[in-house]
């Protein structure tokens, strides 16, 4: 199995007692990713998962849209490399060929730039999502609340974030953690990319706060909402609203809605819901 984790030794201080006691560090190492045998992106990641991370990561920039776009996907199993390689068809790499030149590198088109040329950039690969989903406020919140259960690493280490799929009768499709929350929904996407569901896929939960770049990433696989546990940015909400994408936060009792509250069954008060997810 896949070391995710190591334990270190640290001096622990409390009550004005120190003690030395043994923790699970989250591990974090570079993945190399590799386009057409050209070097394309260094993520930092949690090891595991690393065919999903890289199919989710193709599908989120632009460079794939469905399975029969790749030729060849891999990753080294020898110990200490950490190189990922993608091979696309014929007919995928004339469609892509600026991306592959670099030209169009939307993971890191936001240094330099304002938030309105990043979804106008974003607005080249991502389409509007559909608007199918209705789910209730208990439905909502009886899917976030079970993504602790899916949450082994953090359990151990207390620094990893998580990201669920979910389909449209509200069933886990995939699961992933990762010291980077954008690692995390690649890796989740790709999942369900690689087992040839994604379109199934309706919305996504995470343990993080929503930037952009996971919105693009949502939009990319067809999620119609994202939520998190923490407020998303601005931007974040800007990419949701020309995506028609639904943001929102759920903390304890308290949901806020950011953009796209249409797909929400809002409870009558005179008819408590006693809906339940299986």
């Amino acid at each position: 199995m896949m070391n995710v984790s190591k334990n270190i030794t640290i001096t622990h201080f409390r009550d004005n007692a120190q003690t030395s006691q043994q923790h699970s560090l989250i591990i974090e190492e570079p993945l190399s990713i590799r386009i057409e045998g050209n070097p394309y992106a260094v993520v930092m990641r949690t090891p595991g998962d690393e065919i999903a991370h890289v199919a989710g990561f193709c599908l989120a920039e632009g460079l794939i849209d469905s399975l029969k776009d790749i030729g060849t996907i891999g990753f080294c199993t020898e110990d200490s490399t950490n190189v990922a390689t993608v091979t696309l068809t014929d007919d995928r790499k004339k469609q892509v060929v600026d991306l592959l030149d670099r030209k169009g590198f939307v993971s890191q088109s936001s240094c330099g730039i304002c938030g309105k040329e990043v979804v106008d950039d974003l607005h080249q690969i991502t389409s509007p999502v559909n608007n199918k989903l209705k789910i209730s406020i208990n439905q909502l919140r009886e899917c976030t609340d079970r993504l602790y259960s899916f949450q082994p690493i953090h359990k151990k280490t207390r620094s990893a974030h998580a990201a669920l799929i979910f389909d449209k009768n509200l069933q886990v499709l995939s699961s992933a953690e990762d010291v980077g929350r954008h690692n995390a929904l690649d890796k989740a996407i790709g999942k369900a990319f690689m087992d040839d569901n994604i379109s199934d896929a309706r919305f996504g939960v995470m343990s993080s706060r929503l930037s952009y770049e996971l919105v693009q990433k949502a939009a990319r696989a067809g999620l119609e909402m994202l939520v998190g546990i923490s407020r998303p940015t601005s931007l974040g909400v800007d990419l949701a609203l020309a995506v028609n994408m639904t943001l929102a936060c759920v903390k304890g009792d308290d949901l806020m809605i950011f953009c796209g509250e249409d797909r929400f069954i809002f409870p009558d008060p005179d008819k408590p819901e006693k809906l339940k997810v299986s």
